[in-house]
């Protein structure tokens, strides 16, 4: 299964309802404080059930929404690539489709709320039936059924399998079903089994967090390899081993210790008896240590921890995706989903882009989907716009899929300026050249403050003033750098050009 979309609301800076699409590559843009790591966050919770990266307290619900009296966070996954079959009632092979747990898009819409942000609650919002004669069938026993079988003498092929005599029944029914929106309780006992069964098609959820600790003393950092012990350790099957051999050396001490008290004891019985044998119990054993002095290290034995930081986050990213590998093959789970806060934090324009690079191609896989954060616009131009989603920090609409906004054509340099006000000699002349393109130079020129623009002739004998708008002085500079006759402009004069073409655009367009 893949996210499709993701709903939140009374979760941190979000009050009301956000919805947000996803896709195969997810990247959240926008200036810090805005809620992108916010949604990753929430994703941890909901997958990893407030085991992950991300524990769920009550600080997280939404100040407002506390204010008028809302505790409850909400949290709500749509998925697709659903499972073409499952079971439910014991051995009884069914689908989604003929329960009616999905919604009016036939996906698969999972509610999670955690009222006083404590323990979820999980419902499945679906098109249900709600002719009281057919509904709840999910909720029924076997026994039930059969009574509704029998009053409303309905045939059916097989009447000791749940999920064939609640087809029946709807089949019975199937021209009075009275379709509605609901919200299945699969948390309550007698849909337990539907709970636990869609749980193993869950993608595996894994968060890279921007602020890991940094410090040359956290062992993740002195090394993935310790943080890979301690996974390792955690199999069952290892732990078991190791018990095993725990227990047996513990057997062996304590026979060595006794046999050795019992001939201290044949010639001093007071120093014997005044002595006990203190051995640790297996299950007390700190194994981890025991492997404490594995590591990865250059050709010249220098440590991970004792690297450059863009080094060890590059070490540290390339483990998270390895770690997250093996763990979806251990747990057997269909698919995965890497979710990268800020992949760009310390690394060489070069390193971010064989980053990208490889989130690209990971997310290309049927069983892969990449969701990011960042702040790099040189990420931003390498993503397409079905990638991208503006956070905004005001205006209801908080939010936004990336397309066309004041510009009437899609432009990644718009992204970045509305996203990290990135303003730049490219989008310049983006802006500048779409006016040029549209024959509206002479309407902008017209009435704007002109200032001096000095050129020589070809040959350098005498130089010429032209009078000219701060846009073209600008678009002159950067077209002829070799131009050394006039003061360069200053940033505040590109962001001040820059806003001035944008208004002027927005004014055309509102004509």
């Amino acid at each position: 299964m893949k996210i499709s979309q993701v709903k939140i609301s009374n979760f941190r800076s979000y009050q009301d309802e956000v919805t947000v699409d996803f896709c195969n590559l997810t990247a959240f843009v926008g200036k810090n404080d805005v809620g992108k790591s916010t949604i990753l966050e929430a994703l941890d919770i909901f997958f990893n059930e407030n085991k992950g990266a991300v524990k769920l307290d009550r600080e997280d619900i939404n100040k407002k929404g506390l204010a008028k009296g809302d505790e409850d966070i909400s949290i709500t996954v749509i998925f697709e690539d659903l499972p073409a079959s499952l079971i439910i009632d014991t051995s009884n092979e069914t689908s989604l489709l003929d329960e009616y747990l999905l919604n009016k898009n036939k996906k698969l819409e999972i509610v999670k709320k955690y009222p006083k942000a404590k323990g979820e609650k999980v419902s499945v919002r679906a098109r249900h039936p709600l002719n009281p004669e057919c509904a709840d069938l999910l909720l029924k026993k076997q026994k039930e059924l059969l009574e509704i079988l029998k009053k409303d003498s309905i045939a059916c092929s097989d009447e000791k399998k749940n999920a064939v005599m609640r087809k029946a029944i709807w089949s019975h029914y199937s021209n009075e079903l009275e379709l509605g929106d609901v919200e299945i309780d699969v948390s309550k006992i007698d849909t337990k089994n539907l709970w636990v069964e869609l749980k193993k098609y869950m993608p595996l959820y894994t968060l890279f967090q921007s602020d890991r600790k940094n410090s040359d003393g956290d062992n993740e950092i002195q090394d993935p390899m310790k943080l890979a012990v301690n996974e390792i350790l955690k199999d069952d099957t290892i732990q078991q081993s190791l018990l095993s051999v725990a227990t047996e050396v513990e057997s062996k001490l304590k026979d060595v210790a006794n046999r050795t008290l019992d001939k201290l004891n044949e010639i001093n019985p007071e120093i014997a008896n005044s002595l006990n044998p203190i051995i640790p119990s297996a299950d007390s054993l700190k194994w981890a240590d025991v492997f404490k002095s594995v590591s990865i290290s250059g050709d010249e034995g220098i440590r991970i921890n004792k690297r450059g930081s863009g080094v060890k986050r590059l070490i540290l990213l390339n483990f998270f995706r390895a770690e997250a590998e093996r763990r979806r093959n251990q747990a057997n789970v269909p698919s995965i989903i890497y979710a990268i806060e800020e992949p760009e934090t310390a690394q060489h324009p070069d390193h971010q882009k064989k980053l990208i690079d490889a989130f690209i191609e990971l997310s290309n896989s049927p069983h892969n989907q990449i969701v990011l954060t960042t702040h790099s616009p040189a990420i931003v131009k390498m993503l397409k716009f079905e990638n991208l989603k503006l956070v905004k920090s005001v205006g209801c609409e908080k939010i936004v899929n990336v397309e066309k906004h004041d510009l009437p054509y899609p432009s990644l340099n718009e992204v970045n300026f509305l996203a990290f006000s990135e303003s730049d000699d490219g989008y310049h002349n983006e802006l500048y050249g779409f006016i040029e393109s549209e024959n509206w130079l002479n309407d902008f020129k017209r009435g704007r403050p002109q200032k001096q623009y000095i050129v020589s002739d070809k040959k350098g004998a005498s130089a010429k003033e032209w009078q000219v708008t701060l846009s073209q002085f600008i678009r002159h500079q950067i077209h002829h750098p070799e131009n050394k006759l006039n003061e360069r402009f200053l940033s505040g004069d590109l962001q001040q050009s820059i806003s001035d073409m944008r208004n002027f655009i927005k004014e055309k367009q509102n004509l």
